[in-house]
């Protein structure tokens, strides 16, 4: 259910709910909503199936925890020093590529070939919510200004080239972040483009999507073979991630593009642009504070159901397995549980 016919009635009564908020919570509701309240309130409420009390529950919880965690200052903590934010960059593939001919940021996520593994997991989780917090106050302000009408979500192309089962041994962490999102951050992604999808993805797919609601499942679209043409339909070349851009181009952080092409690494703009931001901002309010250390954010634990989900996985990832590949070898070895469902 995308929106009732009732939407204008449902936003009236969640603002009514929102002004008798304490002031407290409603300075950081400023910092979320970004001069843009009607349509911050319709994105929980969609996320809540247009139901008033369970939206204003969830926008009352994600504004407790974003003063609980300090998320309205975590542009202002920089992970220094660069050598460590350049292995996070190597490990943990994302960035910004462009945008599309409607305005929308395209972010690229190299899901099959992040392997998570240069630093702690609190890193990788700021490194994630800092990426959320300058596209919601910097990037997405900045393109609403230049096209005079608002535009609050954005592309993601997800490449699964690599993809292998050693990959969900980062499960937990991947569970993390995506529960973050979906609990913080409700409906900001217009399309999920999956690009190079394996076997793996395909038998994963076919548990996580019947259990998907129809507004999510009509999100995502799973491109075979190359995605070039597809994605030219809403974007330029230019914007294209660059493991879109010819055959045999998968997401790598050694990519022969270059500082330039190669949106995952550091030396790209957009993360050099994030980076020097963040440094910035924390020499505003206080030089101490570029200093070594992670940001320690409260982890949500994942629902009951997701340990179902992942056992459902597992069987139909077996199913594909035999004696020559060692897929079956492998999967005994793994203990799966998480929230699969939050990654989309």
């Amino acid at each position: 259910m995308d929106s009732p016919p009732d939407e204008a009635s449902a936003i009236k009564q969640f603002q009514l709910l929102m002004e008798a908020v304490d002031e407290p919570l409603k300075t950081v509701y400023e910092i979320v909503h970004q001069g843009y309240p009607k349509e911050t309130l319709a994105r929980f409420l969609k996320a809540r199936d247009w139901n008033v009390p369970k939206a204003h529950k969830m926008l009352i919880d994600t504004l407790e925890w974003r003063m609980q965690n300090e998320i309205d200052s975590i542009l202002m903590k920089p992970i220094v020093p660069s050598d460590l934010y350049r292995a996070i960059r190597d490990s943990q593939l994302v960035g910004l590529s462009g945008f599309t001919r409607e305005g929308h940021p395209v972010l690229a996520v190299g899901v099959g070939l992040s392997t998570y593994d240069k630093a702690s997991v609190n890193y990788y989780v700021q490194s994630h919510i800092q990426m959320n917090e300058y596209r919601d106050r910097v990037v997405l302000p900045c393109t609403t200004k230049k096209f005079g009408r608002y535009i609050g979500t954005c592309v993601k192309v997800l490449d699964m080239t690599g993809l292998r089962l050693s990959a969900l041994s980062q499960l937990k962490l991947l569970t993390v972040i995506s529960t973050i999102d979906d609990l913080n951050y409700p409906e900001k992604t217009e399309t999920y483009y999956i690009v190079n999808p394996p076997r793996i993805f395909s038998a994963c797919w076919k548990v996580v999507k019947p259990l998907l609601q129809e507004r999510t499942r009509r999100k995502v679209k799973v491109l075979q073979g190359y995605p070039k043409d597809e994605l030219l339909k809403i974007m330029d070349y230019s914007a294209l991630p660059h493991f879109c851009r010819g055959e045999g181009s998968g997401s790598s952080s050694g990519s022969d593009n270059g500082t330039v092409d190669d949106c995952f690494s550091l030396d790209h703009t957009f993360h050099q642009q994030l980076y020097e931001y963040i440094k910035h901002q924390a020499l505003l309010v206080d030089s101490s504070l570029v200093k070594q250390g992670s940001v320690h954010v409260t982890f949500p634990e994942p629902e009951p159901e997701d340990a179902k989900i992942a056992k459902d996985i597992e069987s139909e990832l077996l199913s594909l397995g035999d004696s020559k590949n060692g897929l079956v070898g492998v999967m005994k070895g793994l203990n799966l549980s998480g929230r699969w469902k939050g990654l989309f």
